[in-house]
């Protein structure tokens, strides 16, 4: 069924302001608009005296016709036009679904990737979708999924339960990724399994200079350790894809709207969710518009 068939039949016996509504929902949010979420901000574990801008972008979720390769180069342009410090990947890269008449293979993604620019790097981290689409890895609950090694052979820098420094001499900062929490299909008792390991990641860091932490799934937040990590960076819940006055109905998040998105402060630990820019299950959003999530610190 072509995507307008399916609209139409999506849309049927709806009243004329319902179907304005489903159009909006089902196209023009999560196709066409792109915004700029800023957040600025002060964890007590980083220096006042360091000041960086983070650009993050997740769960791309690349496909036709919801987010072909043509808006996946819009997105890395008006991420280099914000002149990030840092660009972080923070998992989803290939899309599926209802009314996914395409997956984008992740080569072809990744090639559009590598143009985006940052003086500290762009660092990546893997999401739930980018394990499960990797039969192997799937069967044998063991090895890293073919998209790291792509990202990686775009120049993209793919932390697996690992961090890295970078910065200035005197002024530098490590960027920390975790693996997924969510790697791993449901077991027989409908459990996921995750692929993290947040005290290999975190063992990784060899001195005090400050953390950034990536991980795709939001739910790792309770864990990190408040006296060593700045900041935490997810994505994962879309923003639940569709959000009215702050309330997402549905998050994929142990935690529901607790950690569905944005700014989160919680024993003077700082995360920030972002609404990320492609969809999954149904091409839909309301009320949380595709976005590169902008932060500052310092």
């Amino acid at each position: 069924m072509s995507t307008r068939r399916a609209l139409l039949t999506l849309m049927g016996g709806m009243t004329a302001a319902s179907a304005v509504g489903g159009l909006y929902g089902f196209w023009i949010e999560p196709t066409y608009r792109l915004g700029v979420a800023e957040y600025r901000l002060n964890p007590p574990n980083w220096p006042r005296d360091r000041p960086i801008t983070i650009a993050s972008l997740a769960d791309l979720h690349a496909c036709e016709p919801q987010m072909p390769l043509q808006r996946v180069a819009e997105i890395v342009a008006a991420t280099n036009a914000l002149q990030p410090d840092l660009v972080v990947l923070l998992g989803d890269y290939m899309g599926g679904g209802r009314l996914v008449r395409h997956g984008i293979p992740v080569a072809e993604t990744a090639a559009v990737l590598r143009g985006l620019r940052a003086p500290h790097g762009v660092h990546a981290v893997l999401g739930n979708h980018d394990w499960w689409e990797d039969p192997q890895v799937q069967r044998f609950r063991r090895g890293v999924p073919r998209t790291a090694r792509v990202l990686a052979e775009a120049g993209i820098s793919v932390l697996h339960n690992a961090a890295v420094k970078t910065g200035f001499r005197g002024r530098g900062f490590w960027v920390a990724g975790s693996g997924s929490l969510w790697a791993f299909r449901e077991t027989d008792d409908g459990r996921y399994l995750g692929a993290n390991h947040l005290g290999r990641t975190l063992a990784g860091v060899q001195d005090r200079d400050p953390v950034i932490l990536l991980c795709h799934e939001p739910d790792i937040f309770p864990d990190v350790p408040a006296d060593r990590v700045a900041l935490t960076l997810c994505g994962h819940t879309h923003g639940g894809q569709v959000r009215v006055a702050g309330f997402s109905p549905y998050v994929p998040s142990a935690f529901g709207n607790r950690y569905a998105y944005g700014h989160v402060e919680e024993a003077g630990k700082h995360l920030v969710v972002s609404g990320g820019l492609g969809t999954s299950i149904l091409p839909v959003r309301m009320g949380v518009p595709p976005e590169i999530t902008l932060v500052r610190l310092g």
